[in-house]
């Protein structure tokens, strides 16, 4: 039976995105198949790795183009992606951690397209007052690229179930980055008394 290779690159991400160091060998094992059947997929650790992060950057492509980021109110754009990424939270994981991806012209291509799409929802977020302004768009890109990879180790962790994932992660970030009814935060500052107030 042939060797699924998008298999092959899930089970060596698994392994890669906690231990970069990691040898062939234990991928290879990782994966269930030799190291000279891996080697016949993947020439070598530096073709290896750039294959995972090209997988990962085309899962987070296919993200963007799921959740429709450029349509509609981009609240409900940031949960519908949030929704699409976590599946292959690993993946963002793996590439936020692998410094040796960076290296290459076509990867960091294919990285900003996706980091572009990203920052321009956020931009078009801010400008509709659904995010917070004094935030930068391209800060916010990252803060959230960051945070879908942390919950890829916390799943393999077995820190975060699966089935709460989305949930967390949509809850902590947007927590921090939308907007607030400024009417509602000065009615409530307001009513707090200073510290220094005596009873």
């Amino acid at each position: 039976m042939a060797t699924d290779r998008d298999t092959v690159l899930e089970a060596a991400v698994g392994v890669l995105s906690r231990r970069p160091t990691a040898h062939l060998d234990e991928i290879a094992r990782a994966a269930g198949i030799s190291r000279a059947t891996l080697h016949r997929l993947f020439p070598g650790r530096d073709a290896l790795i750039r294959e995972v992060g090209r997988l990962g950057l085309q899962r987070f492509a296919t993200a963007l183009d799921t959740a429709a980021v450029e349509e509609g109110d981009t609240e409900a754009a940031l949960r519908r992606l949030v929704d699409a990424a976590v599946p292959d939270a690993m993946l963002c994981a793996f590439l936020a951690g692998e410094n040796q991806l960076y290296g290459h012209d076509d990867i960091n291509d294919l990285w900003e397209v996706q980091l572009d799409r990203l920052h321009a929802l956020f931009l078009r977020g801010q400008r509709e007052g659904v995010f917070r302004i004094e935030l930068s768009a391209a800060w916010l890109s990252e803060a959230f690229f960051d945070l879908v990879a942390g919950i890829g180790w916390a799943i393999q962790d077995g820190r975060l179930a699966p089935r709460d994932a989305a949930f967390s992660l949509a809850e902590l970030f947007l927590g921090g980055a939308l907007r607030r009814d400024a009417s509602l935060l000065t009615h409530r500052s307001s009513d707090r008394k200073p510290e220094t107030d005596n009873p």
